[in-house]
This record gives C-alpha cells, structure tokens and sequence, in this order.
C-alpha cells in the first residue's frame, strides 16, 4: 500500500496500472473510484476503446478520477499522445464524496507520474471531446 492520502490510502495496482497505459499503451483509461479508505482501479479501457467509451464509463452521480490516454496528429504530421487527468466531480454527487475527492485529488495524482494536462470536470461539456483535443496542443 503506498502513502495515505489525507486519510485515503492509494492502492499500488493504481500506479501500476498507469505505468502500464503510460509505457505499454496497455489501457486507452483507467478510472479510479475511492472505495473506503483508499484509492483503487474501477475500470481499465482497452487501447481499442476511444473517448466516447471513456465518459460514458463516468457514473453520472458519483466523483471519479481517471486518466486518459489521447492519441493525435500535430499540424506538422507528427503522432503524438498526451495523458489527460480529469478529477469527475458531477453537481449531483454527494456533499460529503466530493470533498472527499477533492481533499486527496492532488496527493493521488502526484502518484501517478507523467500527467500532462488536468481537468476538473462537474458536467460532461467540461471535459468534451473538443476540449480534450483543444488542451492536447
């Protein structure tokens, strides 16, 4: 089990598993949800799922974290991919889960090394698929 996290500890299978979606290309996302006292993998995309697949793997009502993997092509022709962080917060979770969330946020994201671009998201149109493709150049 890795450091706690005020009060949630990080499980060591979330690192793990982003090593692998950052090195091996293994996983297009992970989700992670709090589950009691720590943060665990709720979710793993394979590399053949795109965005679409990803947010709507995001409950509706709960917070998330996830990390996606976005593939593009730069105006000069070049294949690039950024990693994308998004802290899910939906106005429709509960009080006491989103300052949960938001109080580990980013202790559990400095657990995940090779985070590119972080978004906060209450609703899906903050973190379209537009708006993910404006961030990654």
């Amino acid at each position: 089990m890795a450091n706690a996290v005020s009060g949630t500890a990080v499980q060591d299978e979330c690192k793990l598993k982003f090593l692998e979606l950052k090195a091996k290309r293994n996983y297009r996302f992970i989700i992670f949800k709090i589950d009691g006292q720590e943060v665990v993998v709720e979710k793993l995309g394979s590399p053949e799922e795109n965005y679409d697949d990803f947010a709507n793997s995001l409950p509706p009502d709960e917070c998330r974290y996830a990390v996606f993997d976005f593939d593009f092509i730069t105006n000069e022709n070049i294949q690039k991919s950024k990693i994308f962080f998004i802290a899910w917060s939906p106005e429709s979770s509960r009080v006491r889960m989103k300052m949960v969330y938001a109080s580990s946020k980013d202790r559990f994201k400095r657990e995940l090394d090779g985070i590119q671009v972080e978004l906060q998201a209450t609703e899906p149109s903050e973190m379209s698929f537009d708006l993910i493709k404006s961030r990654a150049y």
